[in-house]
């Protein structure tokens, strides 16, 4: 049984239970995946319990334009994979560097 935060506070936020559902659910994978709490302290330890504490202190909100998110998301991502490519060449070319002295 979930108790804190309540249903009434959450949904003083969020505009229906529907919403509520897939905003939390949508954070909860955000946050498996790795992404950065927006809280300091949770009292849940779960990731839907902290997308919930997230949303009742109003540091997450419904995002109009989803799909700028995704975008932006998957640009960051991408941008990440590129430098931990040239971070992995780099160390290839220091150890080549090394064995050849």
């Amino acid at each position: 049984m979930m108790l804190r935060p309540s249903i009434d506070s959450l949904l003083d936020r969020v505009n229906s239970k529907y919403s509520l559902v897939i905003l939390s659910a949508k954070r909860a994978h955000e946050l498996d995946a790795g992404a950065k709490p927006t809280l300091d302290q949770f009292e849940s330890d779960k990731n839907v319990g902290r997308a919930l504490e997230e949303i009742d202190a109003e540091t997450l909100i419904n995002d109009p334009h989803p799909e700028i998110k995704r975008a932006r998301l998957k640009m960051e991502q991408e941008e990440n994979q590129a430098v931990q490519k040239r971070e992995q060449q780099e160390l290839e070319a220091r150890i080549r560097e090394e064995q050849n002295l």
